[in-house]
């Protein structure tokens, strides 16, 4: 073997052994500051409320003033001492700018918290001082959204308000989170500040467009009684014919007078009717859509359906992925529509169909939404889901597409651009 086989050879199991006394040093301090951590969390708990005052600034004038106290003290250098002192004197008097009892009344009036997109929404923010003596200056943050008003709110004496009037963007359907109100007071430097929040959070919901259906069955039945089926029932409203009694059968149902002329007993028959009830599944993901546009254009016609069917009280749900939609009360059902998010991926328009034809067995209707990306062959599966007597609708939306109507198996398919163009198309597609 040549030397420089034999120094590889040995440098190797060196390498290999340096490599593993440093993962067990690593794995050994990673263990001891684990339990320094839990040991000192009882001691960090109680200086929180000291530590959380100080801002980054504030740390590093206290570290400044330790370095310069230190190397005064030990070199002697006078204008170390001096500085130090100094930092010291300048963090005592931010300590001044946080002492005080805060004493304010502060109170977020909103004339709505429902609105439509596009509606005008403002708010009132109104700080009142509730002591006898003045209260300091102070800045008061408000989170609105995405964005956050700050407001400098003057010296106030006793009983004194502050008002202020902010407006909220509605031009997309969302949930605005509106506050917490925190006021903030702290030194010009910013060493110290202290933080007090005095709101909870309020949620503004900005609801989809919508359109009145009135005049548009959508395929809603209309017969107050129910639509026979081809399902025979032996207790319900459709007579259908008599048939031999069976024991276990209802002895209210029993015709008496042909039992008496045939000699044996005979009971009604009925046909099991069903009541309207509509069901509405509705794609988010983007594969089912060109972009956002056609997304919130189907958004707002899934809440027009459901907005008239409460409106005549019929039976209706909604299905978006993985969940149905609340449909108790108008309003909680557009606070609903109001939280859907347009997902880049997820589950699509036929796991949508199948999650509602599994959850509402007793639906006549569906209503299937899907943006124009989704393939016929797509859309035939997710009408498939439900059972043959469900009556189909799918409903295509693209922003600026032409109203149009076809077929797609035993399906109506109906395409729409605009919002406006949902009444009159449902009326083409009555069952």
């Amino acid at each position: 073997m040549s030397l420089a086989a034999r120094t590889a050879a040995t440098k190797l199991p060196l390498a290999g052994r340096v490599g593993g006394w440093l993962r067990g040093w690593q794995k050994a301090g990673q263990k001891a500051w684990a339990r320094l951590v839990e040991a000192s969390q009882p001691l960090r708990d109680l200086v929180a409320p000291v530590t959380s005052l100080i801002r980054p600034a504030g740390w590093l004038a206290i570290a400044a003033a330790i370095v310069s106290a230190i190397v005064g003290a030990l070199l002697g250098w006078q204008e170390f001492l001096v500085l130090a002192m100094l930092l010291v004197a300048l963090l005592l008097v931010a300590v001044v700018y946080i002492l005080g009892r805060a004493t304010y009344a502060v109170n977020v009036d909103m004339a709505r918290l429902r609105v439509r997109v596009g509606a005008d929404a403002y708010g009132g923010l109104v700080i009142a001082n509730t002591a006898t003596r003045p209260v300091l200056a102070s800045l008061v943050i408000m989170p609105v959204g995405k964005s956050t008003i700050v407001m400098r709110v003057p010296r106030l004496v006793a009983n004194q308000s502050f008002n202020e009037t902010f407006r909220i963007d509605t031009s997309q359907r969302a949930v605005v989170p509106i506050g917490p109100v925190k006021s903030t007071r702290g030194d010009g430097l910013g060493l110290l500040r202290r933080d007090i929040g005095w709101t909870e959070k309020k949620e503004m919901f900005i609801h989809p467009r919508t359109v009145s259906l009135a005049g548009s069955s959508a395929g809603l039945r209309r017969d107050l009684e129910g639509r026979p089926s081809d399902t025979l029932s032996s207790s319900d409203i459709a007579f259908h014919a008599l048939r031999d009694y069976v024991v276990g059968d209802d002895l209210r149902h029993i015709h008496w007078k042909s039992s008496a002329r045939l000699g044996k007993l005979l009971v009604r028959q009925f046909e099991e009717t069903r009541r309207s009830h509509l069901v509405v599944c509705l794609a988010l993901a983007a594969d089912d859509y060109r972009d956002e546009a056609d997304c919130e254009l189907a958004i707002s016609a899934a809440a027009s359906l459901g907005e008239q069917s409460i409106k005549d009280e019929r039976d209706v749900s909604i299905q978006v992925p993985g969940r149905r939609l609340e449909v108790a009360t108008r309003a909680r059902m557009l606070d609903d529509f109001s939280r859907l998010v347009f997902a880049k991926t997820g589950a699509g328009i036929e796991s949508v169909a199948l999650e509602a034809s599994e959850s509402t067995p007793e639906a006549s209707v569906a209503v299937i939404i899907a943006g124009t990306a989704a393939s016929p062959a797509r859309l035939h599966a997710a009408a498939a889901r439900f059972p043959v007597d469900v009556f189909t609708i799918i409903l295509r939306t693209e922003v600026g597409a032409k109203l149009s109507r076809s077929a797609l198996g035993n399906s109506r398919v109906l395409t729409i651009g605009d919002l406006a163009d949902l009444p009159r198309g449902l009326r083409s597609v009555e069952v």
